[in-house]
């Protein structure tokens, strides 16, 4: 075994937990949570002879919240990709960077743009919020 991974393996690995508590806490689902601490170790074993300092936890821990980050990006961007069924019959229409996923369901299902989906919901919103303030505030608009 050479000294870089027995330097890795003896400050490093102490912190899994660590590591794995923080990337469990992120993305709220185990299986997620391994790859990333697997993602994180592995970066950390690469870079770990440009690290300087004496506490390799602080370290460890950044790495594993970039790589949740990179994860989460990676997802967003995938969400950014084109609806075939959206495509075909409305041009080019894109998901919304934000859309969440029952949003562009609800999109496929009806076959409209994710913005007209989205816009139709938000006015939805509002006119339920409207509803509902004139019924706490007791007026009389035919709720009960």
């Amino acid at each position: 075994m050479d000294d870089r991974r027995r330097r890795f393996e003896t400050q490093a690995l102490p912190h899994l937990d660590a590591a794995y508590n923080l990337a469990r806490w992120l993305t709220r689902s185990s299986a997620e949570a391994d790859d990333v601490v697997q993602d994180a170790m592995l970066r950390a074993f690469r870079a770990f002879d440009t690290f300087r300092g004496s506490d390799v936890k602080p370290w460890l821990l950044a790495i594993v919240r970039n790589c949740y980050l990179t994860k989460l990006r990676d997802r967003r961007t995938k969400l950014d990709m084109p609806l075939p069924e959206a495509e075909s019959e409305y041009g080019n229409a894109f998901v919304v960077a934000n859309a969440d996923p029952e949003t562009i369901v609800a999109a496929a299902a009806i076959g409209a743009p994710i913005g007209t989906v989205m816009s139709r919901l938000a006015r939805a919103r509002a006119l339920l919020k409207d509803k509902w303030l004139e019924h706490t505030q007791g007026g009389s608009d035919g709720l009960p």
